[in-house]
This record gives C-alpha cells, sequence and structure tokens, in this order.
C-alpha cells in the first residue's frame, strides 16, 4: 500500500457538557443538562486513538479550544473582568453555555481536506469550515485554521485556506460530508461532496431539521482546492433522513479507498449518482464497491441511534478493512447481527469489526467518526507533520496525566458559572501547547 491515512482526533476539552445545543442531532437534544464527565470523555476518546495506533495506523491528535470564549461574550457586551464577564454571561444560560461548548471535538468539522494527488498544484488543502448553523460552533473557525497550521505547518506541502463566507448559503460543515474513493490513498482519486440543501434554484429541504451543508459550499471549496471537474461529484442527501435525525453525511455513510459503506435511504437519486461514481472510478482503475445497508435490515432510526455509519472504515496494515463502531452498536440486535453477517459473508474488504466505549460523545451526538479529521498523506508529507501531534506510547502516558491533573469529572451547565473554570482551562491547555509543540496557537498566550 502506497500512502497512507492518517486520522486527527479532537481532544475533549475541560468543558465538554449537555446543554442540548445542536437542533437536529437527537442524541444532544435528548440529554439535555444531564451530567457529564469530561474526564473520562477524554480518556475514552485517548483509548482510541491509543488502540488504534498499536493497530499501526496513523494516528494525530488536535488540541481542544479554550472555553468560555471570552472573546465573543466580550464582542456581544459583557464588559469587565474574566470573572465579571462569566458572572453576567450566567443570567443568560443559553449564551455561556453556547460559548462554552467542547465541540471541536469533533474534528470531522474542523475542515474538508484534499490530498495532492487530487490537487492541481499537488499540495494537501484544507478549508476550514464556518459552522455557520450552530451558534454554538461557529466561532470555531479561525482558532481552528492556527491549530491546523501549526500540526500541517510545511507551506511546500500543506495549502491553508480560510473557512467560507459566514453566510447561510455557504454553510460548511467540514468532512462530515465528504468522501473520496482512490485505489491507494496517494494516487488521484474521486471526490464526492454531499449536501443538504441548494441555497439558489433547488427548493427540496428537510422540514423539521436544518440541512446545514449547501451545494454552493462544497462547490466552493472544490474549486479552492483546484480539483479536477470530471473527478468531483455533488449528491444531495434525502432531505427525508435529515428530518430523522441525519445532521451531517457521516451520520448515513462512510467511505474508505474504493469502498462505499451506505444505508439504502441516504441519498437523492442514488442510482444515478452510483452509476456515475462506478463509471468515473472505472477511469481512474478504481474497483468501486458499494455496500448499501437496506432499509428492511436496519432502519434509519436504528442507524441513528447505534450510529452504526458514524465508524471509521480503515484499511489495516496486513490489508482488507477493519470497521470501528460505537459500543451502541451492540445494544442494537439487529444492527450487530448485521454486522456479524457482513463480516461472515466474504463479500466485502471488511474483515473485522471493533467497538469502542465512546458514551461521553455519543451521548452529545458524536460518535467515531465525528472525533476524526481524515487527512491522506504521501510519505514526505507525513514526515512535514509536526511530529509531536502524532500518537506514541510517551505521548499518551502524558495526556492520560495531563488530563487526570486538570479535568473535572462531574460536571453540569451550572458549573459553567464557576469562576475558578476559566482559570482551569488556561492553565491546562497552557500545559498542552508545551506538551504539543504547538507555540502560541492560543489568545490567552499573546
Amino acid at each position: 500500500m502506497s500512502g497512507i491515512e492518517a486520522n486527527f482526533d479532537g481532544l475533549v476539552g475541560p468543558t465538554h457538557h449537555y446543554a442540548g445545543l445542536s437542533v437536529g442531532n437527537e442524541a444532544s437534544l435528548t440529554n439535555k443538562h444531564q451530567y457529564s464527565n469530561p474526564k473520562q470523555a477524554a480518556l475514552q476518546g485517548l483509548k482510541k486513538m491509543k488502540a488504534l495506533s498499536d493497530l499501526g495506523f496513523i494516528q494525530g491528535i488536535l488540541p481542544p479550544q479554550p472555553r468560555p470564549n471570552l472573546d465573543i461574550l466580550r464582542q456581544i457586551g459583557f464588559q469587565g473582568s474574566p470573572a465579571t464577564i462569566i458572572a453576567e454571561a450566567a443570567k443568560h444560560p443559553f449564551l455561556l453555555s453556547a460559548f462554552s461548548s467542547a465541540s471541536s471535538m469533533w474534528t470531522a468539522n474542523a475542515a474538508t481536506v484534499s490530498p495532492s494527488a487530487d490537487s492541481l498544484d499537488h499540495r494537501v488543502h484544507f478549508t476550514v469550515a464556518n459552522l455557520n448553523n450552530k451558534l454554538h460552533r461557529h466561532h470555531e473557525a479561525a482558532l481552528t485554521g492556527d491549530i491546523l497550521r501549526a500540526t500541517f505547518n510545511n507551506r511546500d506541502y500543506f495549502a491553508h485556506h480560510e473557512s467560507l463566507p459566514s453566510h447561510s448559503d455557504f454553510g460548511d460543515e467540514g468532512a462530515a460530508n465528504h468522501n473520496r474513493f482512490c485505489a491507494e490513498y496517494d494516487q488521484p482519486g474521486i471526490q464526492l461532496f454531499v449536501y443538504g440543501r441548494q441555497a439558489t434554484g433547488n427548493t427540496l429541504q428537510p422540514q423539521r431539521y436544518p440541512a446545514r451543508q449547501t451545494r454552493e459550499a462544497s462547490e466552493a471549496i472544490a474549486r479552492l482546492h483546484q480539483l479536477s471537474p470530471e473527478n468531483t461529484f455533488f449528491a444531495q442527501q434525502n432531505p427525508a433522513v435529515i428530518d430523522q435525525g441525519v445532521f451531517h453525511n457521516d451520520v448515513i455513510a462512510v467511505s474508505n479507498q474504493n469502498v462505499f459503506f451506505y444505508h439504502q435511504q441516504a441519498f437523492v437519486h442514488s442510482k444515478v449518482l452510483f452509476a456515475d461514481l462506478q463509471r468515473a472510478c472505472h477511469r481512474l482503475a478504481i474497483d468501486f464497491q458499494g455496500i448499501e445497508v437496506p432499509q428492511a435490515a436496519v432502519s434509519v432510526e436504528d442507524a441513528v441511534a447505534s450510529y452504526l455509519f458514524n465508524s471509521q472504515l480503515l484499511t489495516t496494515p496486513e490489508g482488507g478493512m477493519s470497521l470501528i463502531v460505537p459500543e451502541e452498536c451492540r445494544h442494537k440486535e439487529n444492527v450487530w447481527a448485521y454486522l456479524q453477517t457482513l463480516v461472515e459473508s466474504q463479500q466485502t474488504p471488511i474483515r473485522a469489526i471493533k467497538s469502542f466505549d465512546l458514551l461521553e460523545s455519543m451521548r452529545n451526538g458524536g460518535g467515531p467518526a465525528c472525533l476524526r479529521l481524515r487527512v491522506a498523506l504521501n510519505a514526505s508529507e507525513l514526515n512535514a507533520v509536526n511530529p509531536h501531534s502524532l500518537m506514541t506510547q510517551a505521548r499518551y502516558d502524558a495526556l492520560v496525566t495531563w488530563v487526570n491533573t486538570y479535568y473535572r469529572d462531574r460536571f453540569s451547565t451550572q458549573d459553567l458559572a464557576d469562576p475558578q473554570l476559566i482559570d482551569e482551562v488556561h492553565t491546562a491547555l497552557d500545559a498542552l501547547t508545551t506538551l504539543l509543540s504547538l507555540g502560541s496557537v492560543y489568545a490567552f498566550q499573546r
């Protein structure tokens, strides 16, 4: 196998809490105002990262953002010392919660990434997601860009783009709505952008929940990344499944190399889409294989409850593929039965199912795929990545110690008003920037 796919997972931040901020995300709404455990959340994420690293996968780490976000609280009129700002903002619980969200942990929304093999200038391209559909996420973009530039910090290999205009017509949710098909990770591939609605000229859209990604945003990213039009496709997500809680494509489909694992009801005009993908892949000598999960075997409701498709489909160093699923897939009898049948059939490259306990993230609506940003790299590009951002045994041990030192093990929305919290967060992140050699990416350090 030439080239590699690295997965960069987000570290769960110290203010991880359940506030029901994400309309359209069933788990987020269901668990509103329950107690969270930030320490456990961070350790669960780290355990998954370390396990995949031990299996031979390239595993990276992206840091959390400082919360509460004092800059934006000042921007909307809260003045004074940090303690005063927090005290006044606490009188507006929704605002304090939104600007204290730890949602940057879900790095599938951090950016859209195109490998150098697909780009005209032969660099890896990153476009930071504007996330403008949700108040609690739209303020991540600028710092996410700084973090990505600190992690992928060689201009000879990496091109970084600012987020798209922060307007609903250019709503962009990052790699959660992006798929790529290839024979090898460092060879030219086919890119598929999935959108929820078209801002102009198309009225087909969900009625209950918002469609966060627009076609216009996806087309803009394809232009920025200098992609070949003949190797780039755009498909609309079925609005009926968005209304059932499929807020991103990665809740209903996942891809890896030549394989597309998706639900029967995932897309509008799916037959036309897959015929186009097969023809395009054939042209690039990619043996495209679609694995369609029928509604009769796993309903959309069960897919959302189990997060079957919010999984990582990974090519193992030995060959074949493993599907990394949340533990919740075991709890749905029909979902687990389907997965066993899938592996036993010998008709697909998926040879193993591995489950992980990510309960703290899952309760807020984020599974294995939400937690990671995929970056396809060749050997030279991998060598240009900040090495301190890559998982090793020593780094894992240091991060576990860091979490155990700085994180609380019980947290509620009321705890956001604690004046000591912001000092705890800043002290923790000061230590983390040293640990990951990120430099001064945080505003409170400058």
